[in-house]
């Protein structure tokens, strides 16, 4: 599993064509196909971009939850996969997005690539920014999930 790190601002052609940031093709593993799974992120207003092996590893967690004859079940199933579309690199190292997806989290000529992970999240400039907050509310996140374990 590929860890991503930093974020990047990048254009959107005509054809929703986004070119991955050099840096985040040297941190995917040598075995990694230039195959990703792109669908609309479940909490927030953005895209997120799973290489095939952390979308099947996220597959298998699914499954082993999941009792696809519970009718509550079915329908996260139909949520969960809602939209999502298999993206692959071209030779010039270019994702094309689908441009229902982009318009869905309102991203037109530029984009944010954030690495988070396993995945990248694809965020409109504006909503990245503001998603950014004040540093005292990350601080006071940071201690509420990492602080005090005991």
């Amino acid at each position: 599993m590929a860890t991503f790190i930093g974020d990047f601002t990048c254009r959107v052609d005509a054809k929703g064509r986004v070119i991955l940031p050099a840096a985040f093709k040297k941190q995917m593993p040598q075995a990694a196909m230039d195959k990703f799974v792109v669908k609309k992120d479940i909490f927030e207003k953005c895209l997120v971009l799973f290489p095939m092996d952390e979308w099947d590893r996220q597959n298998s967690i699914i499954r082993s939850r999941i009792n696809p004859y519970n009718k509550e079940h079915s329908r996260f199933l139909r949520g969960f996969y809602k939209g999502t579309a298999e993206v692959v690199l071209d030779a010039s190292n270019r994702i094309l997005i689908p441009r229902r997806l982009l318009d869905l989290v309102g991203i037109d000529s530029e984009v944010v690539l954030a690495g988070q992970d396993g995945k990248i999240e694809l965020w409109s400039n504006d909503l990245y920014e503001q998603q950014s907050g004040e540093a005292d509310d990350f601080a006071f996140l940071a201690e509420k999930i990492m602080g005090d374990t005991d």
